[in-house]
C-alpha cells in the first residue's frame, strides 16, 4: 500500500485548520506524533495560541493490557483549560480511545468552553463516538496493520505501515 507524502498532508491539515473562521484555540498535542504537528501548526500561526502537551499513558483505558509506554513524557499544559477552546492534535485516529484519554485528562486541568479535534490521518476504526473537525486525510489501512508517523532528524514528517504482529 502507498502512503501520501505526510509533509503534503501535514500541509493540507494546516491549510484547512488555519481557513476555518473559529475561535482562537490553544493548541494541545498528544504525545508522540500529535506533539511534533502541534508544534509545527503553532510555529505557522507565529506563536499566536498557547501550546501544551499531553501524555495520556496513564489515562488510557487499556493500561493494564497494554503496559506502560517505554517512553513516557510530562504533560505541560502551561495555560488556563477553564473557559479555553482546546484543539487537541493528534498524529492517527483510529479506535478513538487515545482521544477519550486526552479529553480525560484535559478535565483535571479544568473544564475547557470547546474541545476540537485535528488528526494528520483518520483511519477509521471507531469503538468509541469520536470524529475529527480537521483531518488531513482519511486512509482505508486494513485491521491487521499499524500506521506510525515518524520524524527524521531534519524534522521532516513520514507515514510507515508495519504488522501489528510486529510491534507486540
Amino acid at each position: 500500500m502507498k502512503l501520501p507524502d505526510a509533509e503534503l498532508v501535514f500541509q493540507n491539515l494546516a491549510k484547512e485548520i488555519l481557513s476555518a473562521d473559529n475561535k482562537l484555540f490553544a493548541l494541545v498535542g498528544i504525545h508522540t506524533g500529535g506533539v511534533w504537528l502541534a508544534e509545527r501548526l503553532h510555529h505557522e500561526m507565529a506563536g499566536a495560541l498557547p501550546l501544551g502537551t499531553l501524555d495520556v499513558s496513564f489515562y488510557r483505558d487499556d493500561f493494564d493490557k497494554i503496559g506502560l509506554h517505554a517512553q513516557v513524557e510530562r504533560s505541560k499544559i502551561p495555560f488556563e483549560v477553564e473557559g479555553a477552546h482546546i484543539l487537541l492534535v493528534d498524529d492517527v485516529l483510529h479506535t478513538g480511545r487515545t482521544i477519550r484519554a486526552a479529553i480525560n485528562e484535559l478535565f483535571d486541568y479544568g473544564r475547557p468552553a470547546s474541545i476540537s479535534l485535528a488528526a494528520l490521518v483518520d483511519r477509521g476504526g471507531r469503538e468509541l463516538p469520536i470524529a475529527a473537525q480537521y483531518t488531513g486525510v482519511e486512509l482505508a489501512i486494513p485491521a491487521d496493520k499499524m500506521l506510525e508517523l515518524q520524524r527524521d532528524k531534519s524534522g521532516r514528517l513520514n507515514l510507515v505501515l508495519y504488522d501489528k504482529s510486529s510491534a507486540e
